[in-house]
């Protein structure tokens, strides 16, 4: 479970297997019981959220756009693209 970065105690990563085909590039949030998941192309959305709140999910979302190029970075760098 390659981790890209921290913030604010929330771990954002992908998994090492994300499905086969690979799937397109997103990126997982989780602290705690609390897991989300944002798909980064062609652009930043929801795939879905467990316990977080709107407002989180809106610090996320945020987060996700300043990060965008580190995390597309850490996935090619990981999967070999």
């Amino acid at each position: 479970m390659p981790k890209v970065f921290d913030w604010k105690g929330h771990r954002f990563h992908f998994f090492s297997n994300e499905g086969y085909p690979l799937e397109p590039i997103h990126i997982h949030v989780r602290k705690g019981p609390n897991r989300a998941k944002f798909w980064i192309k062609p652009f930043i959305s929801l795939e879905y959220n467990y316990g977080f709140s709107s407002k989180e999910l809106n610090e996320f979302r945020k987060v996700i756009e300043d990060k965008c190029q580190l995390i597309e970075e850490k996935w090619n760098e990981h999967f070999n693209i």
